[in-house]
């Protein structure tokens, strides 16, 4: 069984920072892509920024510059780092991982809720 945990979302005024965090276990043979997701009241789920194995990354435009993605294979664990927030980037925030156990499947977390308040 594999889990995907995240943490680290909470309340912040417009400016300020927040580091989310997402650790898989479980088994684990090796992981692809690993990305971040979002959801806000009423819209869709949009991808954030994703990175894969090699190192990688990519990035909505709407956080280009504001928001890094980076890794630790060692831990399994993907962070995202998100810098100068705005209060449209409230959302519950989703970690994705691309991995393959006994087969190569796409998991979700079970979200974490980032407000920005102005």
């Amino acid at each position: 069984q594999v889990q995907l945990v995240e943490s680290g979302g909470g309340l912040v005024q417009a400016g300020g920072s927040l580091r989310l965090s997402c650790a898989a276990s479980g088994i684990i043979f090796s992981i692809n892509t690993m990305g971040w997701y979002r959801q806000a009241p009423g819209k869709q789920r949009e991808v954030v920024a994703a990175i894969n194995s090699g190192g990688s990354t990519n990035y909505a435009d709407s956080v280009k510059g504001r928001f890094t993605i980076s890794r630790d294979n060692a831990k399994n664990t993907v962070y995202l780092q998100m810098n100068s927030l705005k209060p449209e980037d409230t959302a519950v925030y989703y970690c994705n991982a691309r991995l393959r156990s006994y087969s190569l499947d796409g998991y979700w977390g079970q979200g974490t809720q980032v407000t920005v308040s102005s």
